[in-house]
């Protein structure tokens, strides 16, 4: 058996995570922020143009438009430059995630998504993107031709091979692809580590490897230890306060990473303070400041999560955000309104799911589903039938489906305990 078909056990049973996280790593960009919980302004390590930082200001602000026209400037200034390079990329692939609705996290919750959701993805961005990820690769090759040991551009090299990663996976869904180019970039900023253990940059990709392969199971670990992998969740949750706090380009990754890992480990009041931060730093990006409310819910802070998602909603409408998803806000209100047993809240919430433009047929299902469950619980079954009608009719052989026939026939009831 190969290395890689043993390892395509991680990608199919963590959901890419090594993927995933590293995309939620810079789909919430904002500022980085220190373990003493002092906030940095988004440095780039290796030296930086002024067009490159006002295209991260951009870029971590959910501006890609403006991004994308700072960076191209930016890469027509320094051609052989492969960063700048790399912050084109960056800034096309992530403003058609966004647009494609890739960059919800909820998607991400099983399996499923591996198989489940395709994307219509724009083929003149899927080609550019490609286009800019061979420049990018081409310009720190020809670097290392001329010195092996140059820091700077096996550190390129492993960002660019990172976000080819991330455009394999969710664009085409080429899992195995996407493991190699995931696993190529852990060890190009792991030789970057060697040769520089103080290059702070680094430890993003590799903290983030370490803290995922260490929560797997035995059985997964034992099979990337055949290509040479291994894991450990302390360390890579250090390694992301040390990328995190140095302050470097990769910071506001490294924190974004931080903040997920922390929430899984349920450290809820660390993961709040370093997305608080976040938010306070780049106050238009709209991914940032829907993860506040929702860490807020996860922690069992449930009317100040309520307040939060109603504050949001109030400045998503008076124009703070730039194409927010309104949906998303209502859905987690909604979540968390049934989890402080107001049901018609909640079921007022799920049903104005509906009323936004970029709703997508998931969530919308989701979504009718949920209402009927609360206006069961409200003894309003006729609204309950509708709604069960409406998930019926357009989530096809889906498990809510199922749900929604198991309760046209018997009112839902929670679970017991």
């Amino acid at each position: 058996m190969k290395p890689y078909s043993s390892l395509s056990g991680i990608a199919l049973r963590c959901g890419l995570a090594l993927i995933v996280l590293l995309v939620n790593g810079s789909v919430c960009t904002a500022s980085s922020r220190s373990a003493s919980g002092k906030t940095a302004e988004p440095a780039l390590a290796h030296g930086s143009s002024p067009l490159a930082r006002s295209g991260f200001e951009y870029f971590y602000n959910m501006e890609y438009d403006k991004a994308i026209r700072d960076f191209t400037l930016d890469v027509q200034q320094h051609p052989d430059d492969p960063a700048a390079t790399n912050h084109l990329l960056s800034a096309v692939l992530f403003k058609e995630l966004y647009r494609i609705g890739a960059l919800d996290t909820e998607l991400y919750a099983s399996d499923s998504f591996l198989s489940a959701r395709q994307f219509d993805v724009d083929p003149k961005v899927r080609e550019r993107v490609r286009q800019l990820t061979d420049r990018a690769l081409a310009l720190a090759e020809k670097r290392l031709r001329a010195n092996p040991n140059d820091v700077d551009a096996l550190y390129e090299r492993g960002v660019a091979k990172a976000t080819r990663a991330t455009a394999l996976g969710l664009m085409d869904k080429a899992w195995i692809s996407a493991l190699r180019s995931a696993i190529g970039a852990r060890r190009d900023h792991e030789r970057v580590l060697e040769l520089d253990p103080n290059y702070s940059d680094a430890k993003m990709v590799v903290g983030v490897h370490y803290y995922i392969l260490g929560s797997l199971s035995w059985a997964i670990k034992v099979a990337a230890s055949v290509v040479g992998l291994s894991g450990n969740r302390a360390k890579g949750i250090q390694y992301l306060y040390e990328a995190s706090g140095a302050g470097g380009e990769n910071g506001v990754n490294a924190t974004i990473a931080l903040s997920l890992f922390l929430r899984r480990e349920q450290r809820y009041p660390e993961a709040i303070k370093l997305v608080g931060g976040l938010h306070t730093a780049y106050p238009h990006n709209f991914l940032v400041a829907l993860e506040y409310p929702n860490l807020l819910n996860a922690a069992g802070r449930g009317p100040e999560a309520i307040a939060a998602y109603r504050k949001l909603l109030e400045e998503a409408r008076s124009g703070a955000y730039q194409d927010p998803r309104l949906e998303q806000v209502s859905w987690g209100l909604g979540e968390t309104l049934r989890g402080q047993r107001d049901f018609a809240g909640a079921a007022a919430a799920y049903e104005s799911v509906g009323g936004f433009s970029h709703v997508e047929p998931e969530l919308l299902d989701r979504a009718n589903l949920a209402a009927g469950e609360m206006y069961d619980l409200l003894q309003e079954r006729a609204l309950a039938i509708k709604k069960y009608q409406q998930v019926v009719a357009t989530a096809g052989d889906s498990p809510r489906a199922g749900l929604a026939r198991k309760y046209l026939k018997q009112p839902y009831h929670p679970p017991k305990g």
